[in-house]
């Protein structure tokens, strides 16, 4: 009768243990949770906080007065283009009009890749193997 009583005293004690082993860890890796949302929401605010500051140095009417503060530019005239006839000539086409596509038919020539899904000619294999 001793016996059993010191075996089931021994399961007690084990279990307890246990027990508070299984609480430690997840004590400690709730603490590790309030720490991470923490620093989540710690860098959403710098996230919010430099998209707020970039929104400001970005804004147009800033760049506006910072280009004319330190840029000399000047309004685009029309005559500053030059006419048509000036540009020049169209490189020459290697390709004769009534030749077939040369990437086309390269392309035609490779095999098509199966994706895994089961359309067109891959049904029927699976059907085959059923």
């Amino acid at each position: 009768m001793r016996i059993i009583h010191f075996f089931v005293i021994c399961a007690l004690v084990i279990s307890a243990a246990y027990v508070y082993r299984i609480k430690m860890v997840s004590t400690s890796r709730m603490e590790r949770v309030v720490k991470l949302r923490a620093d989540i929401r710690e860098e959403r605010n710098r996230i919010a906080s430099l998209r707020a500051e970039w929104s400001t140095l970005t804004a147009p009417a800033r760049l506006q007065g910072l280009s004319q503060r330190h840029l000399n530019l000047k309004p685009v005239e029309a005559n500053q283009f030059d006419a048509l006839k000036n540009l020049p000539p169209r490189p020459p086409n290697f390709i004769k009009p009534n030749d077939p596509d040369p990437i086309g038919a390269m392309l035609d020539t490779i095999e098509p890749q199966t994706t895994g899904s089961i359309s067109g000619s891959a049904a029927p294999a699976l059907e085959d193997a059923q």
